[in-house]
């Protein structure tokens, strides 16, 4: 397994992206936490609550009660989702096409500009339509929609495969911080007003998006460093894939430099590129590669999942044990805890088997099990932390893996090598596809909980089946493949034209005389 070297700049872009999709989660848990508020505040003052001060609370008459505005509410939620999902498969593809870097930037600006104008710039300008909000959450799901294929590409540029499960493991784990993040910004502002509690996000989400504008790289070779090799291939197959020459030709940007030496021309005029143009990989070309499909329909289900405990675990903390609000967030942040442990030591264990798959699928089935114990697990504080968290690690950390290092790896399969760039655009198709999964399981919960009274048993039951189904559509290619191979073994056909070549080569090596053998 050939060692990368690692220099100042990995870490400064480790910690860049990783910031940048941080700030992209805080935005969204900041809507979140503020959801409670925007519903008391949209409908007439109840007098089962005691809100002061009077005016405030009885200023706005947006909805005629709270479960118009939770229906609301939740709608917002599924427009997100849904111009989320769309909006990947089209930035991905953006992204293989212009700078990682200014799509990635521009991403963050925008999505900072319409959080601000949907919570803030609302409530000081005493806007409330619905039409309003629609359309600045649909466009806040598309612009955030930048953040992903982008992070993860320029990830994979700078990280070989021989180390990539791990530190993506790590890397990963960006989401669940920025939800805590989140979490603390809405909670130190909100006594102010929900306005503030959505501003703050975006205004730090904005200047990050300027940060990464300016110091961010999105590809060792525009500074003169070597790409990573992606050391399960052969010597030829580890050549860059987002190079355009061949052979002897592949070269450093900058030859007689230090290997780490920054190229004066950088500093003369931005207009200077040692690379040439990049050919990127058409959608259909993408989702044609092998190994995308297959785990773009696993991610759909396994994405389902994990986005049902993010949305409804303290939901159902709340009224299956009827423990407090604040005990049942406190708690099910367990669940993010273990799905950040689960993808470091699953994507460690890959490194160091140099394949994914067994580990994925083996996590995958154990899962069921978790969630089955899961199920009959009940109120006692302990071991329903316990359970929660080692569920989260079985699920969360595939879930992890088939988003970033595995999303990676197929962005930069052999078979791409020398002529194209397809990571941002298979990483949007494989997190697009687990959106639409997300977006669906939103709608289906609910609905799946109140056809029985608000039995969450048969809920689980469901999760147990998307789970399962995550494992099938990452089995069946390779079960297909090897009784294809049983059935119909592969034919060798004689060759006769290059068995005479050899032959003919064999003769005049065995005919060349002494002399000529050690003059050669």
């Amino acid at each position: 397994m050939a060692s990368q070297k690692w220099t100042g700049y990995h870490l400064l872009v480790f910690i860049l992206t990783f910031m940048s999709y941080a700030f992209f989660h805080a935005t969204r848990k900041a809507f979140s936490n503020v959801k409670d508020t925007l519903q008391k505040e949209w409908t007439p003052h109840n007098n089962t609550y005691d809100l002061k001060p009077f005016t405030k609370w009885n200023s706005v008459h947006f909805f005629k009660n709270k479960d118009s505005a939770a229906l609301f509410l939740g709608a917002m939620d599924t427009t997100f989702l849904s111009t989320y999902a769309l909006g990947l498969y089209i930035s991905g593809a953006l992204g293989d096409r212009f700078n990682l870097r200014k799509v990635l930037s521009l991403g963050m600006c925008l999505s900072a500009i319409m959080v601000f104008m949907f919570g803030t710039a609302s409530k000081w300008l005493g806007i409330y339509n619905i039409w309003y909000y629609g359309v600045f959450m649909a466009l806040n799901g598309f612009f955030q929609s930048a953040g992903w294929p982008s992070s993860v590409a320029i990830m994979g540029n700078w990280f070989g495969k021989s180390s990539r499960g791990f530190v993506f493991g790590l890397w990963s784990a960006c989401a669940s911080v920025g939800n805590i993040i989140g979490a603390f910004e809405a909670a130190s502002v909100l006594n102010y007003g929900y306005e503030y509690a959505m501003m703050l996000p975006s205004v730090i989400l904005f200047a990050g998006g300027i940060i990464v504008f300016f110091c961010l790289v999105p590809s060792p070779a525009d500074i003169g460093l070597p790409m990573p090799c992606e050391d399960d291939s052969t010597e030829e197959e580890r050549q860059p894939v987002f190079s355009d020459t061949e052979g002897d030709n592949q070269q450093q940007p900058y030859p007689n430099r230090a290997p780490y030496s920054l190229p004066d021309t950088l500093f003369q005029s931005s207009s200077v590129t040692p690379k040439e143009n990049k050919k990127a990989i058409g959608f259909c070309q993408a989702l044609l590669l092998p190994g995308v499909i297959p785990y773009s329909l696993s991610y759909a289900c396994l994405k389902l999942v994990n986005y049902s405990f993010f949305f409804w675990l303290p939901y159902y903390l709340s009224n299956a044990f009827h423990w407090k609000d604040t005990v049942a967030d406190e708690l099910s942040t367990f669940y993010d805890i273990g799905g950040i442990i689960g993808g470091a030591i699953a994507g460690f264990i890959t490194d160091s088997m140099r394949s994914r798959a067994p580990v994925v699928v083996t996590m995958l089935i154990l899962s069921i099990g978790c969630l089955f114990g899961y199920k009959s697990t009940g109120s006692n504080y302990k071991l329903n932390v316990g359970v929660m968290t080692l569920t989260g690690f079985m699920i969360g950390g595939p879930a992890n893996l088939i988003s970033s290092a595995i999303s990676a790896d197929l962005g930069r399969q052999p078979s791409l090598r020398g002529n194209s760039e397809a990571l941002a655009t298979v990483t949007g198709i494989v997190d697009g596809t687990g959106s639409v999964g997300a977006a669906i399981g939103q709608i289906l919960i609910p609905i799946i909980n109140n056809y029985n009274k608000g039995a969450w048993a048969d809920v689980f039951y469901f999760l147990m089946i998307m789970t399962f189904m995550s494992f099938v559509c990452i089995i069946i290619p390779p079960t297909i493949e090897f009784f294809r191979r049983l059935c119909f073994p592969p034919r060798y056909v004689y060759d006769e034209s290059a068995a005479s070549s050899l032959i003919h080569s064999e003769d005049e090596r065995i005919n060349a005389s002494p002399t000529d053998s050690f003059k050669a």
